[in-house]
C-alpha cells in the first residue's frame, strides 16, 4: 500500500465513521420503524414489528426461542412479545409437525397483511430517500451495504459491544 493510498483509506474510514455516527442517531431513534408503527399499527410497539420481521430470518419451524435468538433477547422477553402478538391476533401457536410436544409460532392472515403493508410502506420510504440515485449507484450501494452489515453480523453474532471479542478486535487493530 502506498503512503498516498494509506492516507486516503484513513480519510475514507474517518468519513465512514462520521456518517455511521449520524446514522446511529437515526437508528437509535428508530425513525423508520416509529413511522411505520404510528401509521400502520398504533397499538403495537416497535419491538412487535421486530419480532414479526425476525420470523423471516428463521430456517425451519419458528419457536419463541428462535425469535428471541434472532432478536438477541432474553427468552422471557421473547415469550412476552409473542404472547402480546398472539393477543393482538397477529400470531398463533400451533403444535410442531416434527415434535408434537413442541409449540411453534405462525403468523395469522392479519399478521401477514400487516407485514405486507409494513414492507410496502418501508420500501416507499426508502425509495424516497434514494430518489435521484442511478440504477448503478443503487446496485453498488445495495451490495456494499449488505457486505458491510454481514461483516458486523459475522463479527458480533450474539454479542454486545462491550464483550470480550469486541475488546479483542479493538486492541488488535
Amino acid at each position: 500500500m502506498t503512503e498516498e493510498h494509506f492516507f486516503q483509506a484513513a480519510a475514507d474510514i474517518a468519513h465512514i465513521s462520521e456518517v455511521m455516527g449520524r446514522m446511529r442517531l437515526l437508528i437509535g431513534r428508530r425513525v423508520i420503524s416509529r413511522t411505520l408503527v404510528d401509521n400502520l399499527a398504533p397499538s403495537l410497539e416497535i419491538s412487535h414489528l421486530d419480532a414479526l420481521r425476525a420470523m423471516n430470518r428463521i430456517d425451519g419451524e419458528v419457536t419463541v426461542g428462535a425469535i428471541a435468538d434472532v432478536m438477541r433477547l432474553d427468552p422471557s422477553r421473547g415469550s412476552r412479545l409473542v404472547a402480546e402478538l398472539v393477543t393482538q391476533g397477529l400470531l398463533r401457536r400451533d403444535a410442531s409437525q416434527a415434535d408434537g410436544r413442541r409449540s411453534i409460532v405462525v403468523r395469522t392472515e392479519l399478521g401477514d397483511q400487516l407485514m405486507a403493508q409494513v414492507d410496502a410502506t418501508k420500501r416507499r420510504l426508502l425509495a424516497s430517500m434514494l430518489d435521484g440515485w442511478s440504477e448503478e449507484e443503487l446496485n453498488v450501494f445495495a451490495g456494499l451495504f449488505d457486505k458491510f452489515v454481514s461483516k458486523f453480523e459475522e463479527t458480533y453474532p450474539n454479542e454486545k459491544a462491550g464483550s470480550p471479542s469486541a475488546a479483542r478486535i479493538l486492541t488488535s487493530a
